[in-house]
């Protein structure tokens, strides 16, 4: 069971890098709806990412991933032992619960602005999916 609750996360951790990785390299499909906007003008959004903070979302992704597999012991230990592997998965774990509750403004379940393209989306997907995240990735590290 543990097994494939990690091959979950191993997958949604994959998929999430290619989606950066194609925005990285010039995509923008989706773009309009992944980064926050201001809400007085949705169409504007509060920051621009760059390709390499792009990558560099990309590479931890992966990274992620590949900490997943260490502590399900799927990909041999290289980076680290068994009891680092345990504190790496519950550092990933907090990373999405805190992203999961948000900075109340503009992130999260408890965020203010929730009537943009981004806020609406948050509330649907994003939130719910980092929450999610956060407690399978615990049960993994039990």
């Amino acid at each position: 069971m543990i097994t494939f609750l990690a091959l979950i996360l191993i997958s949604i951790f994959i998929s999430i890098a290619a989606i950066h990785f194609y925005w990285a390299f010039g995509g923008s499909k989706w773009t309009n709806l992944v980064i926050p906007t201001r809400s007085d003008s949705p169409k504007i959004p509060l920051f621009k990412p760059r390709i390499i903070e792009t990558l560099t979302v990309t590479i931890g992704f992966v990274a992620f991933a590949w900490i997943i597999g260490m502590k399900v012991q799927l990909v041999p230990l290289v980076w680290l032992s068994q009891t680092y592997a345990s504190y790496a998965v519950f550092g990933i774990a907090l990373i999405f619960l805190i992203r999961a509750i948000g900075e109340f403004r503009y992130v999260g379940f408890f965020k203010s602005i929730k009537n943009t393209p981004f806020g609406q989306m948050d509330t649907l997907y994003y939130s719910p999916l980092c929450l999610f995240i956060a407690v399978i990735t615990l049960i993994i590290n039990l």
